[in-house]
């Protein structure tokens, strides 16, 4: 019941973040602003707006002019709802209630991750569609960030140390290429990653992100949906390699480290 509760969360944090990202395009006012049908405009009632049910019932059109709503919305909403769970299961779900209730450090440890998780969602759907990221949001997240490990006993030595060096492992990219590999938004995203992360586990995130960007672009190449130098959304990578960091770095330090 507790994992339902923390899904259900996910999905209205989900609907929230896609509005976040589709009015941070549009450069619509993202709290006063209403709601509305991208196709006729028409105003959406709160019926219309229930996380993932509506679009069930309304079988994916919009209740005003039937045209298609975007999968956009489910998608994000159903992703959220699982990383959610995956987040708290991966802090609280070997602990029992006594160790839950008496322990507020873990009670914040899991709120600055479902908080970091958004921040990546966030960063993931708006550089996969417009190949931007945005210092309107990475800015903000580097002080949050920075502000939940200081909270949390986080060394700041490490996090600057973090910093340093996600910051710095892009500022070379771009020297050497004179700025046609990486953009200045990977450079914000590289210190993000530091304040998020620390020394060891942004080492991690950035290690994954290339892994699996190396992957996917491989896949895109012989499939044929993408050229040689065709432009890649790299934040996504870089998004998903920190998600990783965050959910498994310290493990994989420590295997790292056992192997030495």
């Amino acid at each position: 019941m507790f994992y339902i509760f923390i899904f259900i969360l996910g999905l209205i944090i989900g609907s929230f973040l896609n509005v976040v990202v589709i009015r941070m395009h549009s450069s619509t006012d993202i709290v006063r602003s209403r709601s509305n049908c991208p196709h006729c405009h028409h105003i959406l009632m709160p019926i219309d707006l229930i996380p993932l049910l509506s679009f069930i019932i309304q079988l994916g059109k919009c209740r005003y002019c039937q045209k298609k709503i975007s999968w956009q919305y489910p998608v994000m909403e159903i992703v959220t709802g699982l990383l959610f769970v995956l987040v708290t299961y991966n802090i609280i779900g070997m602990l029992s209630f006594d160790n839950l209730f008496y322990n507020s450090d873990i009670w914040l440890l899991w709120l600055r991750n479902l908080v970091f998780v958004s921040f990546l969602i966030i960063i993931f759907v708006y550089d996969l569609k417009w190949y931007l990221i945005l210092d309107r949001i990475t800015i903000p997240a580097m002080l949050i960030a920075f502000l939940f490990n200081l909270t949390l006993g986080f060394s700041w030595i490490s996090l600057l140390v973090g910093l340093v060096i996600g910051l710095g492992f892009f500022v070379v990219q771009f020297l050497i290429s004179a700025g046609k590999w990486i953009g200045g938004g990977d450079l914000r995203m590289g210190a993000l990653m530091g304040l998020m992360l620390g020394a060891k586990s942004v080492v991690v995130a950035l290690f994954f992100s290339y892994i699996i960007g190396s992957m996917v672009s491989i896949f895109l190449l012989i499939w044929g949906t993408k050229k040689f130098k065709s432009q890649i959304p790299f934040g996504t990578f870089l998004a998903v390699g920190t998600l990783v960091a965050i959910l498994w770095g310290d493990v994989v330090v420590n295997w790292y480290l056992s192997l030495m």
